[in-house]
């Protein structure tokens, strides 16, 4: 068993999530409580970003769309890189000090870095964040770039996520057709069928379109539970519209780039249908997953920030007939379930293991992925 440190910070743009577990790269260290749930993996933290780093790291993704190449940095990209790489080593040196850890406490951190660009039918991927810096600034090994030999290889780049969540799974004893639903910026599910085989893809908008439109209108990070959804009416002619996009009929793995879809597609609305549309384009998107599923779930499990929107809840729960619930009442953790899978992943990556598979990316076959960066360079 190793002890793996996992850094996100997802399309959301709030913050730096942190994680420690400790895994093989294969199975998971847990515990169990006295109802049979897992306790939580192991400790984590977090480093929220400020206006004015969200402001810059918004400015990044709009300068991104000129990138042709992945190396390239226009605009204010180098400096968002910069931004990146100290915010999230800040993110770490403050994690290990409120637990008591070392530098030499931690094996190996996964870094996911800050999405940009996510072209796959371009063969481009590019997340900003400087491994070989960050691995230097804070002594420990860092796995970074996790998705490009993926791309590099016919596949999305992502979900990266899947392989964690079926080793998460298996550790909580699961055993009936199951459906992981993260929803951070994007969102994504894993469906694992009662046989072990599992199918991954995009499955649209997550949070991203309501949380642009909520800091539009009202200036404020999110729709808190879905109450301004909750006081709208969707506007079901736009939301036909959308859902005939045809990335909703492709048959997975899929991948979906944060900027394929804008909050402005509903701008003529009032604030509360507006929010409630663009809510609604989230969750029936999600039961579009069903179209792809051979073995449907008779259970799914949220995660991501959507987990702590109620509205968003109770739509999924009509649209999806089956069984929902969070991934923190079931002792997994809603907030910090991409982080874990990132330190999984480096683990994974440490020992040659596959991160992704055929029927996660399509890739043309189950590969490794990742750049391992050392503190002595």
């Amino acid at each position: 068993m190793r002890r793996a440190i996992g850094l996100m910070s997802g399309t959301s743009l709030d913050g730096v999530d942190v994680a420690l577990i400790e895994t093989d790269g294969e199975t998971i260290r847990v515990e169990r409580s006295h109802n049979g749930y897992l306790e939580p993996l192991g400790p984590t933290g977090y480093r929220a970003y400020s206006d004015d780093d969200r402001a810059l790291l918004r400015q990044a993704l709009i300068d991104a769309e000129a990138v042709t190449e992945r190396s390239e940095r226009p605009g204010c990209l180098g400096q968002a890189e910069e931004l990146v790489t100290r915010l999230h080593a800040e993110a770490v040196e403050n994690f290990l000090a409120e637990n008591g850890l070392t530098c030499a406490d931690i094996d190996v951190i996964g870094f996911h870095g800050q999405t940009v660009v996510h072209r796959p039918d371009q063969k481009m991927s590019v997340q900003i964040g400087d491994g070989a810096a960050l691995s230097r600034r804070l002594g420990i090994k860092v796995v970074s770039d996790l998705r490009n030999a993926d791309i590099e290889a016919g596949g999305q780049g992502a979900p990266l996520v899947p392989v964690f969540h079926r080793a998460l799974a298996q550790a909580s004893g699961f055993t009936d057709s199951l459906g992981i639903l993260n929803i951070g910026g994007v969102a994504n599910a894993t469906l694992i069928a009662r046989d072990g085989q599992i199918l991954a893809f995009d499955t649209g908008p997550g949070n991203a379109l309501i949380d642009d439109w909520m800091r539009e209108r009202t200036g404020h990070a999110l729709d808190d539970n879905g109450r301004t959804a909750a006081r709208g009416r969707p506007d079901e002619p736009l939301l036909a519209w959308l859902l005939i996009h045809p990335f909703f009929s492709r048959k997975p793995p899929k991948s979906l780039d944060r900027n394929w879809f804008s909050h402005k597609l509903a701008g003529q609305l009032s604030t509360e249908d507006g929010a409630a549309t663009l809510t609604a384009f989230t969750a029936r998107a999600v039961a579009r997953a069903l179209d792809h599923a051979t073995d449907p779930p008779t259970r799914w499990i949220v995660a991501g920030g959507g987990a702590r929107n109620g509205e968003l809840l109770r739509q999924l729960n009509y649209h999806l007939r089956a069984e929902i619930t969070t991934a923190d009442a079931i002792g997994w953790s809603s907030a910090f379930l991409e982080a874990q899978a990132f330190a999984y992943l480096a683990v994974r990556s440490l020992d040659g293991l596959p991160i992704t598979f055929p029927s996660t990316t399509g890739v043309s076959r189950a590969i490794t992925g990742g750049v391992l960066a050392r503190p002595e360079g």
